[in-house]
């Protein structure tokens, strides 16, 4: 059964960092397909970055520069680095995994499981 718990959410100030965390268990971050995703209040769920075999990254136009998705294989786990964050960063962050891996994608259609989510709010 695979598990992906999120952890990491806050509330900032503009201009703040956050690191978020994904733990994966019965699923392997090694040389696969993960995604972090966002989904603010009234809105659709937007993918924010993609890793896929362990260095292969690509990021949405509004957070590249400022975000960074990166793994830890020895802890299963998977990351996103949110550096000078903004109030429309403001979300529900979720991290997805791939099954088969198949390639970096940004379409949560493309995502077989899911996180339960974690909020950050960037406050002006």
């Amino acid at each position: 059964q695979v598990q992906l718990v999120e952890s990491g959410g806050g509330s900032v100030q503009a201009g703040g960092s956050l690191r978020l965390s994904c733990a994966a268990s019965g699923y392997t971050v090694r040389s696969n397909s993960m995604g972090w995703f966002r989904q603010a209040s009234g809105a659709e769920r937007e993918g924010v970055a993609a890793i896929y075999n362990d260095v292969q990254t690509f990021y949405a136009d509004s957070v590249r520069g400022r975000f960074t998705i990166s793994i830890d294989n020895a802890k299963n786990t998977l990351y996103l680095q949110m550096n000078n964050l903004k109030p429309e960063d403001t979300a529900m962050y979720y991290c997805a995994a791939r099954h088969p891996p198949a390639g970096w994608s940004l379409a949560p259609y493309a995502y077989r499981y899911w996180g339960q989510g974690t909020q950050v709010t960037v406050s002006s």
